[in-house]
């Protein structure tokens, strides 16, 4: 036999167990891959679903305390206006004291330092004053602060009315700061009081 015969029969014969080899390796990486891909996919997708799932809680529960907030701020300033407006001439430390007791910053300071003046002008003209009807909507307001506007239906009595009762109106913008959850008022754009209507 000659080299060549020997050559190639050594290669024909080595050939076929090459390449039925082969595609059984590729066969195998190709299949591995894939479950790879497929399981790299899967947990994506189960984490791109968890994280929208904990956006959407967050959001949702930011939505809530923000709603809940407005609503609590509205409340006060609702519960607050009527406290400015029921005073007695005759008797004015607890007036005097539910409105600080609902008060703080620039309105507290506002009120404390012009109460003594207010004071007397109630008492010297006799005042009484009712209200008889409060409207409030919130204009503004996140967790922290809000901005109601308050518009107080009142009687007002005083030496000036001869002591009958007319109709007046109180109308007011009132900024609001929460205080460790409980809403107070800090600032108020109206007089205290209203002239009675005509």
């Amino acid at each position: 036999m000659s080299t060549d015969e020997k050559d190639t029969g050594t290669t024909e014969s080595d050939t076929p167990a090459v390449e039925t080899a082969e595609p059984a390796v590729t066969g195998r990486w190709t299949a591995e891959r894939k479950s790879l891909v497929l399981r790299a996919a899967a947990a994506l997708a189960v984490g791109a679903s968890v994280a929208s799932s904990v956006i959407l809680f967050l959001e949702n529960k930011e939505s809530k305390d923000l709603l809940a907030a407005q609503q609590g701020a509205r409340e006060a300033a609702c519960r607050y206006a009527p406290v400015l407006a029921d005073y007695d001439s005759k008797s004015l430390d607890g007036y005097f004291q539910a409105v600080l007791d609902g008060a703080t910053g620039d309105w507290k300071k506002q009120f404390e330092a012009t109460s003594t003046e207010l004071r007397e002008a109630l008492t010297q003209g006799q005042v009484t004053s009712k209200a008889t009807d409060t409207q409030c909507a919130l204009r503004t307001g996140d967790e922290d602060s809000a901005e109601a506007i308050v518009v107080i239906g009142t009687t007002i009595s005083s030496l000036g009315t001869e002591h009958k009762a007319k109709p007046g109106q109180l109308s007011m913008v009132m900024s609001l700061h929460n205080d460790g959850g409980r809403w107070l008022v800090e600032k108020v754009n109206s007089p205290l009081t209203a002239t009675p209507a005509q």
